[in-house]
């Protein structure tokens, strides 16, 4: 096991890289739920930093959600999302981020009131901005939760529709448990129709997960995939995914709380066997590693070579829903990073 040098830290907190798989609620930040509860007279349970940190104890996916859920409830106004993207952009931005498809998820905010053009509104604002002041791309994923019925998410995507300009694409996240794929077939293949990218988490580690695996790739046919390294157990899939170029955005930092395992052999056995796996953040604010602290993370769990990390930072250009042009320009950049630093 190789440890990440100070070099080594410094040379992946600068290489140019995207980000794939990062949910933008999962960015919320003790001291920024503090400041929005206040501006929404929201009374909250604790009143310090450290005691929202020593809320953040999970075990499993489940007991994750427990606590990610009820914090959202400080989102209010469409100045609260846009300052929760915000925030995060800034963040990614300092860790060579440039470009990110970030996920959200409306019925966690309509389910208690809040309307969806205010949430999408202040997110869009968001991005705005970051393009303006850092020259940073960004896009949305609307996800729908699993754990929820179909009818909800059909109707999440319909009310959806009248902003599919800022929409790059949908995906399905929340408890996986006794929610497979299938559950969405319908919904996803209505959002296909409508001109949206495909993706779905295939979260590590849960109870039938290949099935789960085999139902994104085979019945509903995304086009990428969220987690899913467990693809890993069955070659025929493996080599599936690799015939069509389908991209796995994978999380070394969040796989280690909710497993025994950041799943760092799995992810590089993947990148050794062609396919197109990226590193990424998922809820950075409560795993407390942000983008380039995942690689650092990979790095400092395996042994991984300075031509490896480079490669998921290509894969992470490579796998991203943007144009050719975009996707040349951002290969470039790495090229140039690369050859000026090592």
């Amino acid at each position: 096991m190789a440890t990440a040098t100070t070099d080594l830290a410094a040379f992946i907190r600068g290489l140019p890289k995207a980000e794939l798989h990062l949910h933008l609620e999962g960015t919320l930040e003790p001291a920024l739920k503090f400041a929005l509860a206040s501006r929404n007279g929201i009374e909250l349970a604790e009143s310090t930093v450290a005691e929202v940190e020593a809320t953040y104890q999970f075990h499993d996916l489940t007991s994750f959600l427990q606590v990610y859920y009820p914090a959202m409830r400080v989102l209010q106004q469409a100045q609260d999302f846009h300052d929760l993207a915000f925030a995060y952009l800034t963040r990614a931005h300092a860790d060579g981020v440039r470009h990110v498809e970030m996920f959200f998820d409306p019925q966690a905010h309509t389910s208690r009131g809040v309307r969806f053009d205010t949430v999408i509104s202040g997110y869009r604002s968001a991005i705005v901005q970051a393009r303006r002041e850092f020259g940073m791309s960004a896009e949305l994923i609307m996800c729908f939760l699993r754990d929820q019925s179909a009818e909800y998410a059909m109707a999440t995507l319909m009310e959806a529709l009248p902003y599919k300009e800022w929409i790059i694409g949908v995906g399905l996240d929340s408890d996986e448990r006794g929610n497979p794929p299938s559950k969405f077939a319908e919904v996803f293949a209505r959002a296909r129709r409508e001109g949206f990218l495909l993706t779905m988490h295939c979260d590590i580690d849960q109870d039938n997960s290949i099935e789960h695996i085999r139902q994104a790739l085979e019945d509903i046919g995304v086009d990428r995939i969220d987690h899913g390294t467990n693809i890993i157990e069955n070659d025929a899939l493996v080599e599936l995914a690799r015939s069509r170029g389908i991209a796995f955005t994978c999380c070394p930092v969040s796989n280690s709380f909710v497993t025994q395992s950041g799943k760092s052999e799995e992810i590089l056995t993947l990148l050794n066997r062609g396919i197109l796996v990226t590193v990424n953040s998922d809820d950075p604010s409560y795993f407390g590693a942000y983008a380039a602290d995942n690689y650092v993370a990979l790095t400092n769990s395996a042994e991984v070579t300075i031509d490896q990390v480079v490669a998921l930072a290509k894969n992470s250009f490579q796998a991203s829903w943007i144009s050719t042009a975009r996707r040349d320009a951002f290969l470039l950049e790495v090229d140039r990073y690369v050859g000026d630093n090592t």
